[in-house]
């Protein structure tokens, strides 16, 4: 019984120093080798200074930039540390009332766009930090963001056409814009 009880102590130490120590290390290494700015957490920078991620939301609240799609993260929006979905089901008034209140928001700053609101700029997601939103919702802003930067609405939906990524190898997911890398670039115009 002694020799069993030994085995399996020798055996869980192994283990764990296998699997939760050398694994993680040799893991995280080679990423920060091989991939050395996506294991860094894929910094965005403007002029040396770190600005967000290009993998995490950031919140854009004006009517000169881009926003993206909404956060219900706490105890703020786009919070990566609290990453979380309202988990409101589709039957919770709470739940319809926010999508109201977004979309009167949408309305407000954009008054005369009769365009049907796109989904994902009134629904969080499930981790609340979505970077990208699809092209119909930055087409449903370049209106609202060309007036508000007195910019021809041409040359705003240009620069969405420029930032619009397509499927990943062709095949996988949806076209998408990553709202901080057109936001930036918007910014960049400025200079």
């Amino acid at each position: 019984m002694t020799a069993l009880l030994r085995n399996g102590i020798v055996l869980l130490i192994l283990l764990t120093a296998v699997t939760g120590i050398a694994y993680p290390l040799a893991v995280s290494g080679l990423s920060a080798v091989i991939f050395p700015h996506q294991a860094g957490g894929s910094i965005v920078e403007r002029d040396g200074k770190p600005i967000g991620s290009s993998l995490i939301g950031q919140s854009f609240t004006d009517a000169g930039h881009f926003w993206g799609r909404p956060s219900a993260t706490a105890p703020g929006p786009d919070n990566a540390a609290a990453s979380s979905g309202s988990n409101l089901g589709p039957t919770n008034p709470a739940l319809t009332d926010a999508a109201r209140q977004r979309i009167a928001a949408l309305r407000e700053a954009d008054p005369g766009n009769d365009a049907p609101v796109p989904v994902e700029l009134v629904a969080a997601s499930g981790s609340g930090l979505d970077p990208e939103i699809s092209p119909a919702a930055a087409g449903y802003q370049v209106r609202r963001v060309a007036r508000a930067r007195g910019m021809d609405v041409a040359k705003v939906q240009a620069l969405v056409d420029a930032h619009t990524n397509g499927r990943q190898f062709g095949v996988l997911g949806e076209p998408r814009v990553n709202v901080l890398a057109l936001n930036m670039a918007l910014d960049a115009m400025e200079r």
